[in-house]
């Protein structure tokens, strides 16, 4: 039988291997041998193991012997390092201190430098300032009329204005060849026949052409024509009521100026712009004392002038809401030492002046503006440019800005090309109406997309250099022109539309005089009565009557 590639018989050998091992291990035998056997085969190795303990112990020693070396060393090294920190820490100490010492005097200097630039910009921020005031107050004192709304009679210099016209080396007066325009020859009231000299007539050598020479000669006489209308009077014998023939319409005092002497009266007070005395005096000189009127008489005139024409001026009224194009401005005068305003509206030979208590919204308030629908031409009055279906700004006024601009804004170019822009526009418009060349679409675009880009350019110009807080009149109509830029160009676009409000006003200009020669009116009824009456006389002009007799008729009528 066999188990596990094992027989019996190999089982039983080995197990009596086992025994005879087993018994020579009790026996001790084996064990003694194998000491020998031990003995005899390690001694080699165990002289070797004692040499390296030997090594090993002598190294150990050598070992402690370094290490109490590397240690006195390191104690040696680390005494010396201790005295270099030491030294390096009273060094540092040192130099911390001085530093300490150094950054407080920095700290102080920087102090000190701060104060100085904090003086040395509030000083050049005043400075700047100043200079800012100091070009706003010259860019007030070079105002002319040139760069500003300013008349050219309130310059302060007032100079010689020279035109325009172009010398041509000839002399003055009428060149050869050029018609002869005489005087005006007058119907004569009376006739001298001058005798002719006897050399003439008593000469054979002399013959009559039968030609006559004259020669006239005109004298103005102011005489005063008196009517003096007489009725018979009656007596009531049972009553005693006296009664007599109904006098003319008119005739209530004893002594009555008709129409004639009112109007000349008028004319000289408020349109020759003369003040009541003088008035008064002139007209009693010029007619040898016959004509004395009182102070009272002729301050009443415009108060009258006023209410016999308040029907007119209605029509007037009416007639400028329906016109289709008008022109509208302001001027101011002073009433009972306060500032009014006149509002003044004209269209073709109508013009309005109507007194207000102050410009903008309030004054447009019962004016023809208020109601317009048509094209308004007014300069950059907010107030105005609400009103009408159209608008135009003048360019008049915006061509004194930019070169008020130009001036007093040196590093800017935008201005100098707006002045150019406008007057090469106005001329094309001239040129248009003088038909010198015709209207063109495309030619008109071109103005208007060029003044486009003049606008770009402005607000480039604005963006890197802003305007100064003291003088803003650039950038202000920079700033109009931008936000609208079609009130500037609808001459452009419609021809018929006139570039400027000039005829508005040379209007103002007409109560200005008188303003200026009143220096305040003394109420609001006499501030509105002037106006009342210029409206008319004015209207008058435009129409190309004759004033005197047209005021004169006025002040007869019922």
């Amino acid at each position: 039988m066999r188990s596990a590639g094992w027989t019996i018989s190999d089982l039983r050998f080995r197990i009596r291997i086992l025994e005879q091992k087993v018994r020579s291990f009790e026996s001790g035998e084996k064990y003694v041998r194998m000491k020998e056997e031990f003995r005899k085969t390690h001694v080699a190795e165990l002289r070797t193991i004692a040499r390296l303990e030997k090594e090993l112990s002598d190294a150990h020693a050598e070992t402690i012997r370094v290490r109490e070396l590397w240690y006195a060393t390191c104690l040696d090294i680390e005494q010396a390092c201790q005295k270099k920190l030491e030294q390096k820490d009273r060094e540092i100490a040192r130099l911390e201190k001085a530093l300490l010492k150094a950054q407080t005097k920095q700290n102080e200097g920087r102090e000190k430098l701060r104060a100085k630039t904090r003086e040395y910009y509030e000083v050049a921020g005043q400075l700047e300032e100043e200079k800012e005031k100091n070009a706003a107050l010259i860019a007030r004192i070079n105002k002319d009329h040139h760069n500003s709304s300013k008349p050219s009679s309130a310059d302060p210099n007032h100079a010689v204005i020279h035109n325009s016209r172009e010398k041509s080396g000839r002399k003055p007066g009428g060149q050869p060849g050029h018609v002869h325009y005489e005087r005006k020859k007058q119907k004569p009231t009376d006739t001298i026949h001058i005798p002719t000299p006897d050399k003439y007539t008593k000469d054979s050598t002399y013959k009559r052409t039968g030609r006559e020479i004259h020669k006239q000669l005109v004298c103005l006489e102011l005489s005063a024509k008196v009517i003096d209308f007489v009725a018979d009077e009656y007596r009531n014998q049972i009553t005693g009521q006296r009664v007599h023939a109904e006098f003319p319409y008119g005739l209530v005092d004893d002594v009555t100026y008709d129409g004639s002497v009112k109007a000349m009266a008028y004319l000289i007070n408020n349109g020759l712009y003369t003040s009541v005395d003088k008035t008064r005096v002139f007209l009693k000189e010029i007619s040898h004392g016959a004509i004395d009127l009182s102070n009272g008489f002729i301050c009443g005139l415009s108060k009258e002038f006023s209410k016999k024409t308040e029907v007119e001026r209605n029509k007037i009224f009416l007639d400028l809401v329906a016109s289709p194009l008008m022109h509208a401005d302001f001027t101011f005068g002073r009433v009972n030492g306060k500032q009014g305003a006149v509002m003044i509206c004209t269209s073709g030979d109508k013009v309005l002046y109507q007194g207000r208590k102050k410009k903008g919204d309030e004054g447009v308030k019962g004016t023809p503006a208020e109601y317009y629908d048509g094209t308004l031409v007014s300069d950059h009055e907010a107030a105005l440019i609400k009103h009408g279906r159209r608008n135009q700004e003048c360019l008049v006024h915006v061509s004194r800005y930019a070169k008020g601009s130009a001036e007093n804004e040196p590093g800017l170019q935008w201005n100098h090309m707006l002045v150019d822009w406008i007057n090469r526009s106005l001329d094309y418009w001239k040129n248009i109406h003088m038909e010198k060349v015709p209207y063109s679409r495309e030619q008109a675009e071109s103005y208007i997309t060029e003044l486009e880009e003049i606008l770009v350019k402005a607000g480039e110009e604005y963006e890197y250099e802003p305007p100064s807080k003291y003088y803003r009149e650039g950038y202000n109509l920079y700033k109009r022109m931008s936000e609208d830029t079609e009130r500037y160009v609808l001459f452009l676009r419609d021809p018929s539309v006139p570039p400027s409000n000039n005829v508005a006003e040379r209007c103002g200009r007409k109560f200005k005089r008188k303003a200026h020669q009143v220096m305040s009116f003394r109420s609001n009824k006499g501030f509105d009565y002037f106006c009342d009456g210029l409206t008319i006389t004015e209207s008058m002009r435009a129409r190309k009557e004759n004033v005197y007799d047209s005021i004169a008729s006025r002040f007869n009528q019922k």
